[in-house]
């Protein structure tokens, strides 16, 4: 059995929000490992544009910026979106969000999943103060007064003072340390695929409500939409199998036409939808962080943006501890973590929910209540600018 040796911090899982932790606190001065069971697939220029993209919010870009990995993902391939339209199928009026009228240059970015995890793990690799263990898998953990150990697949062990969890919402770490989660499962799928349309998409985010539907065009670097269609599990089937041009035209009528013809698409994948609410975050020495703390509903494209701040949290709060010569895996510490985040990810979790559920119904007077909100909201302005200064996170 070979020990890995004791550090501040072990982060398990180096996905978009384990990697920027990790980097965070190195870059802060804290001895970190990394446990993670792959390397992220290389992100090649040449390749076609990955299904799985985000939209990130400006405070997710400011973190990157503090990382210095945002020069490199916005050279690679980033698309800025510049307004976003909302409107619902069954109720007349739109929600118009312009960042013009914010003063910014952008409401927030689309970016390939694949070119952040590529770019962030690159990163990884290069700082001193971060040892990688990869592949490597945590078979067991356990706790004393003073640290975590956590026993990898292969027989060894490594140590830390703190150790956090952000291998995702299945997250078997968060199941070691006896942390329950209530979940509810939406019966439907997201199916994501990359379109041509007609007309250009203009640097514009699109949202529409349909019953028992959302339907989002995001807009692409090449000048493509990426969609993120979520149905019931029983139309996802249909959908998906559907030849090319039948699936346009569904599509295209189910967008009401804004970009005109859906002129082609990319093969299509999917993925269900459900929520998972970590019931706390907290086991001696050890903290979730991410996906592995929420997974949330995807229609507002909020689920990294939260996690993303969770890691600027956890980051100050570790910070500011052991600044003032405290012990910053103390559960008196990190229960500061927790109280702030924990709050805003089940409001935001339960706010999405909510939105669903009123979006997706059929009933008329709800339609038209619905369509009576979004007036206005996009007609009084400080009310406009609190929802685009949350979606933001700022």
């Amino acid at each position: 059995m070979s020990r890995l040796g004791m550090h501040d911090v072990i982060v398990v899982g180096a996905g978009m929000v384990g990697a920027a932790l990790a980097l965070a606190l190195a870059r802060a001065g804290f001895d970190v490992a990394v446990i993670e069971p792959r390397a992220p697939k290389p992100w090649n220029a040449q390749d076609e544009i990955d299904l799985r993209v985000v939209a990130l919010a400006p405070s997710s870009v400011d973190l990157f910026g503090r990382l210095d990995v945002w020069k490199q993902i916005a050279a690679a391939r980033a698309s800025a979106y510049r307004r976003m339209r909302v409107w619902d199928a069954l109720a007349p009026g739109d929600l118009n969000f312009d960042a013009a009228e914010e003063g910014h240059a952008a409401l927030g970015y689309i970016v390939e999943n694949r070119l952040i995890q590529h770019t962030l793990w690159q990163a990884l690799q290069r700082e001193p103060r971060i040892t990688m263990h990869s592949p490597g898998t945590v078979a067991a953990t356990d706790a004393t007064p003073d640290k975590r150990s956590l026993t990898l697949d292969d027989g060894s062990i490594a140590a830390a003072k703190l150790v956090i969890a952000a291998d995702g919402a299945d997250s078997a770490l968060r199941g070691m340390a006896g942390i329950a989660t209530s979940d509810r499962d939406y019966g439907q799928r997201a199916i994501v695929a990359h379109v041509a349309t007609e007309r250009a998409h203009d640097a514009t985010a699109w949202q529409r409500f349909l019953p028992g539907a959302t339907l989002a065009f995001l807009p692409l670097a090449d000048g493509r939409s990426s969609i993120v269609w979520s149905v019931p599990d029983a139309e996802s089937q249909r959908l998906l199998a559907l030849d090319d041009a039948t699936f346009c035209a569904e599509l295209g009528a189910a967008f009401d036409f804004r970009l005109g013809r859906i002129t082609a698409t990319t093969p299509r994948a999917s993925f269900p939808l459900r929520m998972k609410l970590a019931e706390r975050y907290l086991a001696p020495r050890f903290a979730l962080i991410g996906d592995a703390a929420h997974a949330v509903h995807p229609l507002a494209g909020q689920g990294v943006n939260l996690g993303l701040r969770d890691v600027d949290e956890l980051c100050s709060t570790l910070t500011d501890a052991r600044d003032t010569k405290r012990d910053f895996a103390a559960e008196s510490v990190l229960r500061r973590y927790e109280r702030r985040r924990r709050s805003d990810n089940v409001l935001s979790a339960h706010s999405f929910d909510a939105i669903n559920r009123v979006f997706g119904s059929e009933a008329m007077p709800l339609a038209a209540l619905r369509g009576a909100g979004m007036a206005v909201v996009d007609n009084i302005a400080p009310l406009k600018r609190a929802f685009a200064r949350h979606a933001a996170g700022r």
